[in-house]
């Protein structure tokens, strides 16, 4: 495995920002991070306050954040490129295309989706990201036994994807022991306000094979 010093050394912006070559295949991630390592992905993450955050703890992961607004892209890769955190990529596209289309099947350790936007009127819920075609994506990109976490400040998203999840192939963990991530920024609002957050660690599960379900 390379040393992430052999290639953190004058990192810049630029050189965080994916730009892939072609939109409509997976990508290649061993070829864009340089090494092979476990790869976690940071779904909408913002200013990268998160995404910086964890890749500084974890140097022997590699992190990719996915975000459609570009501001926030610019602000997440000048936090890595400041930090020097060769382990960091960040990618201006939506979450649900690049979970459907962009990560390989069976590829990523851990999705995080923090404070995804909660599109609270009713009328408005078809637009939220999590669905029953979303957390099938994401078990298709996850590996074995990988997780994805969710964590929300609405109750009633909370609830929904609780449902969703009870009717995938996921199991919620529930017990999360002694996790101490890193805030992501509204996490840091949120938490100031004494707002409550609701939180899910879904581990993707393998459907029965033939056999096993006939007996």
């Amino acid at each position: 495995m390379t040393d992430a010093n052999e290639y953190s050394s004058g990192l810049i912006a630029s050189e965080v920002e994916l730009v892939p070559e072609n939109y409509f295949a997976p990508l290649d991630l061993q070829k864009i991070f340089r090494r092979p390592a476990p790869v976690e992905v940071d779904l909408g993450c913002g200013d990268g306050r998160f995404l910086t955050a964890m890749a500084g703890r974890h140097p022997d992961r590699n992190f990719l954040g996915i975000e459609r607004l570009v501001g926030r892209i610019r602000s997440a890769c000048g936090k890595a490129a400041r930090a020097q955190l060769p382990n960091v990529r960040v990618l201006l596209i939506e979450s649900a295309y690049a979970v459907e289309y962009l990560l390989p099947p069976a590829s990523i350790d851990v999705l995080h989706l923090l404070f995804p936007d909660p599109w609270p009127k009713k009328r408005h819920h078809r637009r939220r990201l999590v669905s029953s075609d979303f957390l099938a994506a994401a078990h298709r990109a996850l590996a074995p036994a990988g997780r994805l976490r969710i964590a929300t400040d609405q109750v009633d998203y909370f609830q929904a994807i609780r449902q969703l999840a009870a009717a995938s192939e996921f199991r919620d963990e529930v017990d999360y022991g002694t996790d101490n991530f890193p805030l992501t920024t509204f996490e840091k609002h949120f938490v100031a306000a004494g707002a409550p957050i609701y939180r899910l660690r879904l581990r993707k599960v393998s459907p029965p094979t033939k056999a096993s379900a006939a007996q």
